[in-house]
């Protein structure tokens, strides 16, 4: 099987999909002519939003792995939304649509924390982890469309790369900053 890899260089998955797989990985934006010979198509940490063209080639052989607890926290930050606006922390990997992070779920985990111990670092690379696991340990059955999707139920949430602009003074250890110096804090500066 031909995987095309959309995102990280250097990680569990893509070295766990190098070692069964061949695979072909880029952080570029991508065409439909740069999909030729490629059976399936894996997102995780990809920047750039795949055009609807590439989708409908691909149907249900283009997931994203996403760290979040779909509907919640669609979009930037999924991490830091899923504590600020106190949902569901966990991870997901669904098809793509044309939406962005709307596709319908293949499978999910919810992920709990301690958020007066925990910084939003660690759980980031702890979400990172255990998406990565839950990709593994379900590996041949996503490759060969042996999950049933289900629909995503609920308006969830969308974040965009900005709206974190706001919230940055929490911040005050960077991404090393303790889960409970950003929940139940107001957004306006002091």
């Amino acid at each position: 099987m031909n995987i095309l890899f959309l995102g990280y260089e250097d990680c569990k998955l893509i070295n766990f999909l190098y070692r069964n797989y061949n695979v072909l990985q880029t952080q570029n934006k991508i065409c439909l002519e740069d999909c030729n010979n490629i059976d399936f198509i894996i997102s995780f940490g990809y920047k750039h939003i795949i055009k609807e063209d590439i989708i409908s080639s691909f149907g249900q052989k283009i997931i994203n792995l996403h760290i979040s607890y779909l509907p919640y926290n669609r979009g930037y930050h999924p991490n830091f939304w899923s504590f600020k606006d106190n949902t569901p922390k966990g991870v997901t990997i669904h098809l793509i649509d044309k939406g962005v992070d709307t596709g319908d779920i293949l499978l999910q985990k919810e992920i709990k924390f301690d958020k007066n111990e925990d910084t939003l670092s660690l759980t980031y690379n702890r979400l990172i982890e255990e998406i990565q696991n839950l990709f593994i340990d379900n590996c041949d059955l996503l490759l060969n469309d042996k999950i049933l999707p289900i629909s995503q139920n609920g308006k969830g949430s969308f974040h965009y790369q900005k709206d974190l602009a706001q919230y940055e003074h929490l911040l005050t250890e960077g991404w090393d900053t303790k889960i409970c110096n950003i929940v139940n804090k107001k957004g306006e500066q002091t």
